[in-house]
């Protein structure tokens, strides 16, 4: 006889798909859901913020999305980060989050951030900068990062990192939204 709450034997996990791509974010819904899973993340679960997680870099901010694929299509928007120019040929990366059940993939956080670094490299980025929470500096370590300092993030005290840039290839100018 089945179990009425286990009819499979145990919990079944929700489907997470193997497949992610990651991109400028363009179309409404990819925008629309880049939006939405920054501030589940950042106004939410970590509340690092009070209403809202944007400020005055968004306005000249590219938004980076990791898509999961179901049947090879883009299906969701599972991670995000923003890039943005300070100067002439230096950029920012920040805001990077992953949906929590896209955490541990082994894909998405390292998709970001390569696309992140890439996408400013093809804009003509010499230096590029990311604020980083304290606990994840290993990561970015992993991913050709140094500390080259600390940054205040709404009071909480973040890892101010360098990419190594020889260690990436730039996107092909193409890809990086006017």
């Amino acid at each position: 006889m089945l179990d009425a709450i286990y009819p499979w034997g145990g919990r079944v996990r929700a489907f997470r798909s193997p497949g992610i791509e990651t991109r400028v974010a363009r179309e409404p819904w990819q925008l629309a859901g880049y939006w939405r899973l920054r501030r589940a993340i950042f106004t939410g679960e970590q509340r690092l913020f009070l209403e809202t997680d944007r400020d005055e870099h968004d306005e000249r901010a590219t938004p980076i999305v990791a898509l999961s694929l179901s049947a090879g299509m883009p299906d969701a928007v599972v991670g995000v980060v923003r890039v943005y120019p300070v100067g002439q040929d230096r950029w920012f990366g920040g805001r990077l989050g992953v949906c929590p059940s896209y955490r541990r993939h082994g894909v998405v956080g390292e998709t970001l951030i390569k696309t992140a670094v890439r996408t400013a490299l093809g804009a003509g980025c010499q230096c590029f900068l990311a604020t980083v929470q304290l606990g994840n500096v290993r990561y970015f370590q992993r991913h050709h990062f140094e500390v080259v300092g600390q940054a205040q993030v709404s009071g909480v005290t973040h890892a101010l990192m360098q990419a190594r840039l020889g260690d990436f290839t730039p996107l092909p100018a193409p890809e990086i939204p006017e």
